[in-house]
Parts: C-alpha cells; structure tokens; sequence
C-alpha cells in the first residue's frame, strides 16, 4: 500500500512537471510569435567644410576599422563603416535622366560576403551605369556567372605584393580601433582610345587606382580598367566623355556610414507598450574615451602625382610615387554628426519609421579639424575589453515613446531592467542560425577562356586566411592577366601597360610612403597571408591573381 502512494505520489509529480514544461514552452512560443523582427538600418553623417572644385584628382583617408557587431549574426547583416561615394564632376546638363556611376565600397560586411567573421573586410565598389554591374576587386563582382561578367573584369591587378581574395580584402583578425588608409587617385597606364568596342566613342586613360597605408603593405593595389566605365558609352554614345575614365572627379564628397542591417526584435507588452532590443553594438574607444573614426581626409588635384608619372612614362625623371602635399587640400570637419538610425520591419510602413535618439548618448563636440571623433556616454552605456583595446558598447533596448502630436514617435533608450520579461526579449540570442556551408568563388576552367589562354607562368599557390578560408593563386605575366584580356585593348596596348607596370614594379616599393600619413593612431594591418613574396624571375611584370576561394 505504501509503494502504490508512493507510485501515485511520483506520478502526480511527473505530471504537474510536464503540465509546468508545457506551459513554459507555449509562453515562450507565444512570446516567439509576438516578437517581430526587425533591423536597424540608417546613416551617420558627417559635417564638411567645402574645398575648391579644382582638387578633382581622386582622395585619400583613414578610417576606423573594428568589429561593428560583438557576435558576428550571420549573412543577413549587412553595414559599412565610415567611407565615401566618388562621383564623376559633370559641368552642364546630363543627357539622361539617371546616370549613377561612382566609386564607393569601403570597410565593412555585406549580404553575398561568404567568409565573414566580426572582423571587417575592404572592397573596391566600382559601380558601372545605375547598377548594371559592379567591381570589388580583381576577379570580384556583381554575380557568380561568368558568361554574364557584370563588373567582375572590372579591375586590373597592380602590385605583385597581394593577394585579393575574390570575397573581399581581408583585415588582420583581431583589428579593433586601428586607422586603415585608403584611397584612389588616377594613373596614365593607358593611352587615350578614340574608339570603345568598334564604336566611334572614345574611351579616356584615367586609371583609378587603389592605394592602400596599412601597418604591413603601402602603395598601389588595382586599379579600374577604363572600359569598365565606358562599356555604357558604347550602348549609348549620348553618355560619352561622362564617366571616370574622362571626368575628373567630386572634391566635395560624402563621409558617411552606411548601415543596413542590423538584426534587431521588437515586442509589445500586455499594456500595449512597444520595446525592441538590438544585436550588440559597438565602437572603439581611444585612451580618452572617444571614438576616431575618421582622420584625414585629403583631396588632390593633377599635379598632385599623375603629372609626374605621365612624364615619366614618357622618358622623362622616375617618379618616386611621393604625392605633393602642396597641390592637396585637407576637407575639415564640423563639429556634430547627424544620425537617421531607425527601426525598420516588414510591417512598418517606410513614413512611419521612428528614429532611435542616439544622439542622446552620442557627443560630437570633440571632433576637430582633422579627426571625427565622438564620445558615446550615457546611463546605458558600457564598455568592455578586446584584445588590449577597449569597446564602446551601445544601448541594446529601447523604448517606444510617442506623444499627442507624434504618431510616429521615437525610440528611447532603456536598462534592461525596465523592459518587462513577458515581451521575452531578454532571452534572444542574435548570434546566426545559418548552418550553409560557404560557396567557393571560382573561375572558367575552359581551356579557350581568357584565364587560360595564355594563361599564368607559375603555379598554383595556397595560402591560407585568417576568415578560415584557403585561396588558390597563379602568377600571371602583367598583361596577360583576365581583367586586361577583356579591357577592350589590343596586343600592342597591352605591351604598353606591360612596360609601365614593370616601372611601377621596379621602383614603387612597399617599404616607402605614398599616401599622406596620419597624424594620430595606429595602422591597421591586412592579414598577413595576403602578403606574397613573387618566386625567383617573377619580381618584375607579374602579378598573382586569385582563381579560386573556399574551404579546404
């Protein structure tokens, strides 16, 4: 009789246990159905004092490169970090009604990157006529077929020091805080076309090319070939002469970060209050508590480095790669930094977006003519430390709050204390749920195609990257390179290019300076594998080009 009460007793205890199981999971499903999801998407944007039009030869900067998100969520994430849009300067009237074409990309995570971690990488962004394809890097662009190139043939290799990973440039792992320069300014490695693709439109001989001031590699990377901008004017002559390859460029650009999506949560309480928390973000912080996250920014004109080494290329003096600093302009920075942050969700109309009041807890009164530094402080602030370094990190919860006269209303920062544990945003883990094995970037393995007729004088190579990636390379002779077979060049051009990079290799070495350097800060570094020695005969008028990227 005792066994059997004791059976009963454990059986009824059984039961109430799962009664009490299923009732937590229903809570917590309900609660999965109320919460919707959410992004954060805006810009921070900077405050400029104009410069003259006449500095038109290209840009340089630093940025600050750091893990924007503490936990990298997966491929939906997307943002940039501080960077620019380069426009070609136009004098009159455009003969179309849209003509967006520029030089953008940057520092930063992106929706197609396959090998991302919290670290950021860098791409090129060269965008063609209103998006009909785009470059990022040699070998990298709009798309994976390549039977429809899209940009992908874009940009040329330069230096013979780096490698491009197809999937983005990768920064040293760890990077948190450090100033990466960057810039673009344009070299005569061509000769001006006066036809493009058998049309009677020309194609000029601007080269823009990348030049890069890390801690471990300086100078020329790649560069745009100038077909890439003038295939438009060969399906359209009315766009001839309006595009990069002719145009100078804008002196007065943007600064801004570009921030799309940042993966967030919303929910409303039985009182009808609305919270939502966001993914962890954050932001370097320096030995005084601000951020730097943009330093010098300098516009060029002509004179600057492009007169030097078109006389060089003509017989004259060696070019030593030294800009004029006289024939720059610093743009100066305003104080204060405008934020449009929102919420933004599938069932939130695009007019009824309410911002998120970070300027509550941001302070851009310390910015000063050469850097934009803010100070994040606030009640719902804290910081933590990274590898030495020291990380802002922003509110997560937020507070909707609206007014008689606002509908719309604005998001107001919170302890998460205040946030009521029904609405089970306390318990969202953004960290990614995507179990997709990367796709390997690869290249035409027809015998026929440009990448193997005439195809590499060495290899294959490997090296392995710090995103865990291993890409497989060869060396190709200069002008023999994919990105050159499909410029619209003939073989004499071709040679002619041939002749100024082996210049170029000789004497623009990566121990030198070539970009004004920064006045504050430390350099951040590219990862270490991209960095390539040539192998013996290959010093000179070879590049390695990446064929191929994935995991081993």
């Amino acid at each position: 009789m005792k066994i059997n009460l004791i059976i009963k007793k454990r059986v009824g205890a059984s039961i109430l246990f799962f009664i009490h199981i299923c009732l937590l999971s229903a809570q917590q499903t309900t609660q999965e159905d109320e919460m919707r999801n959410l992004n954060v998407g805006g810009y921070l944007i900077s405050q400029l004092e104009k410069v003259d039009e006449s500095y038109n030869a290209g840009y340089s900067m630093y940025m600050a490169a750091w893990p924007l998100v503490r936990e990298y969520p997966g491929r939906s994430f997307q943002s940039g970090l501080f960077g620019t849009w380069m426009h070609p300067q136009h004098d009159g009237p455009l003969p179309v009604e849209r003509l967006y074409t520029d030089i953008e990309g940057g520092l930063g995570w992106w929706r197609d990157t396959e090998f991302a971690t919290e670290t950021p990488k860098f791409i090129m962004g060269g965008v063609q006529l209103n998006f009909a394809g785009w470059a990022n890097g040699p070998g990298a662009g709009r798309g994976r077929d390549w039977s429809d190139p899209k940009g992908k043939y874009g940009v040329a290799q330069l230096s013979p020091w780096v490698l491009w990973p197809p999937d983005g440039l990768n920064l040293k792992q760890g990077t948190s805080g450090e100033l990466f320069g960057s810039g673009y300014l344009p070299l005569p490695l061509t000769e001006p076309k006066p036809t493009t693709a058998g049309i009677a439109v020309p194609t000029g001989n601007q080269c823009w090319t990348l030049f890069l001031n890390t801690g471990n590699f300086k100078g020329p990377v790649a560069f745009f070939t100038p077909y890439f901008w003038t295939q438009a004017s060969a399906e359209d002559p009315r766009l001839s002469g309006l595009f990069l390859d002719q145009r100078p460029s804008k002196a007065n650009k943007p600064f801004q970060m570009e921030t799309q999506h940042i993966h967030s949560k919303e929910a409303t309480d039985s009182e009808g209050q609305t919270y939502a928390r966001m993914a962890t973000t954050q932001y370097p912080a320096g030995p005084d508590g601000s951020s730097a996250l943009l330093h010098r920014l300098m516009v060029y004109n002509k004179k600057a480095l492009w007169d030097d080494v078109e006389s060089w290329f003509m017989g004259g003096e060696v070019a030593n790669g030294n800009i004029h600093i006289e024939e720059a302009a610093m743009q100066r920075f305003k104080k204060g930094v405008r934020s449009n942050w929102s919420f933004y969700g599938e069932h939130i109309q695009k007019d009824k977006r309410a911002l998120l009041n970070i300027t509550s807890y941001l302070d851009a009164s310390v910015t000063d003519s050469a850097t934009l530094r803010v100070i994040w402080e606030g009640e719902h602030v804290s910081r933590r430390e990274i590898n030495k370094s020291t990380l802002v990190v922003l509110p997560e919860y937020y507070k909707l709050v609206k007014t008689e006269n606002d509908d719309i209303g604005e998001w107001v920062a919170v302890a998460p204390g205040d946030v009521p544990a029904e609405t089970g945003l306390h318990e969202v883990d953004f960290r990614s749920t995507d179990k997709r094995n990367p796709l390997p970037y690869v290249t035409p393995e027809d015998p026929e195609s440009s990448w193997k007729t005439p195809g590499p004088a060495a290899g294959p190579f490997k090296a392995k990257l710090g995103d865990g990636s291993t890409v497989t390379y060869y060396w190709y002779r200069f002008a023999d390179q994919p990105a050159l077979l499909n410029a619209d060049l003939s073989g004499e051009e071709r040679e002619e290019m041939q002749r100024r990079a082996e210049l170029l290799h000789r004497h623009w070495t990566t121990e030198r300076e070539y970009l004004p350097p920064p006045l504050i800060g430390e350099l951040a570094e590219l990862d270490p594998a991209l960095i390539v020695k040539p192998p013996a005969g290959f010093e000179v008028g070879y590049v390695p080009i990446v064929t191929q990227q994935g995991l081993e």
